[in-house]
């Protein structure tokens, strides 16, 4: 099904498909040209998900999602493939609005009616026809959702952009598709990447990421000690920032996921917006960020989370701590008390010693 395709290539599969078909039923009663006037915010929602094409600009703009081109293109939003791609990224969004993990019934809600909103009356009705349209999906589940649309090879083929067969999770992922030819080459300069990478029959120009038992890509500690090390080297070597700290904070933040512990936000998970502004307004630019998939590349992610450090290492002009830039780092500069980010401290403790030595 089309949510399945658009969940399994740009969300990792972090998203419910049913949660989108239920939407498109109630939205727009699975009708790719559907079209709804909004007086109040004085345009249409439109398409499979009723999708404002603000909104669709907004994520694209600010939020990375990049697949589809929409800016000016208001069009875009009845092919139903890119109605789902932004429908879906806005649940996404909605899923840790504010730094919070969020239920199912925020989301909803917060679809609905916006994220002020999400527990308003407003939208409780919403939220109460949602749950009935689901269970009627669940228990009529010989239907197909989109089988009245009648889509054609060409509406696939025109919406869908070219995808790697790297993302989809049941195959492997290869390093030299994430990273340029010039890291490659100096992560083989390694001993002990070297050393790893021949024990599994990696060959150079094709070398594959680890597999957790979800089949998730991640780095090994060789691997990620040495990708810090050589970020430090390239861009911080002046600033004092040890590529163990680096390495410890990925493993508690995204226990060394490729694509991080809440994708798309790679190993340091910093996601897009703070890597924009890191960009921007904190100058850091030796890597370009255009969508969330460049924070795939763990050069790139390793690059922005050391940036952040620095940033909180003189945080309101003051030489910080390293305890108090792991639990700002994980919690905010705002959150660092013992009692909400103490436990940090500790994961970040039992980590260190892994990539302060030698040994995996």
């Amino acid at each position: 099904a089309m949510a399945d395709i658009i969940i399994e290539r740009h969300f990792r599969r972090r998203l419910d498909p049913l949660l989108i078909c239920t939407i498109a039923e109630i939205e727009s009663d699975r009708q790719p040209f559907a079209y709804r006037y909004e007086p109040k915010l004085g345009e249409a929602s439109t398409g499979l998900m009723q999708t404002l094409q603000s909104t669709a600009e907004w994520l694209a703009r600010d939020m990375g999602y990049t697949v589809y081109q929409v800016e000016g293109v208001p069009t875009m939003l009845y092919r139903p493939f890119v109605s789902v791609y932004f429908g879906a990224a806005f649940l996404k969004w909605l899923s840790t609005y504010d730094g919070k993990k969020r239920s199912e019934e925020f989301m909803i809600r917060a679809y609905n009616g916006g994220p002020k909103r999400a527990n308003h009356k407003s939208t409780l009705q919403y939220w109460k026809r949602y749950q009935l349209v689901k269970q009627s999906l669940l228990v009529d589940s010989d239907i197909h959702l989109w089988e009245n649309n009648s889509l054609s090879s060409s509406d696939v083929s025109g919406s869908l952009a070219p995808v790697s067969s790297n993302s989809v999770a049941s195959e492997w992922t290869y390093w030299d598709d994430k990273v340029p030819p010039e890291y490659m080459a100096e992560m083989w300069k390694y001993p002990d990447v070297r050393s790893e990478w021949s024990r599994h029959g990696e060959k150079e120009g094709r070398v594959r990421f680890s597999r957790d038992s979800e089949k998730r890509p991640y780095l090994t500690t060789t691997e990620l000690k040495v990708v810090a090390e050589i970020i430090v080297s390239r861009h911080f070597s002046a600033r004092r920032i040890k590529p163990a700290l680096l390495a410890a904070l990925s493993e508690i933040c995204s226990m060394r996921l490729l694509y991080g512990s809440d994708p798309p936000n790679g190993i340091m998970q910093i996601d897009f917006p703070m890597a924009a502004w890191i960009y921007k307004d904190l100058g850091y630019k030796a890597y370009k960020i255009r969508s969330i998939e460049d924070l795939s590349n763990p050069f790139v992610s390793m690059y922005f989370g050391a940036a952040y450090v620095c940033w909180l290492s003189t945080y309101e002009g003051r030489e910080r701590s390293d305890q108090f830039i792991i639990q700002a780092y994980l919690g905010g500069p705002q959150g660092v008390n013992v009692q909400e980010t103490g436990p940090f401290w500790l994961k970040y403790l039992d980590a260190l010693p892994k990539y302060e030595s030698r040994n995996k």
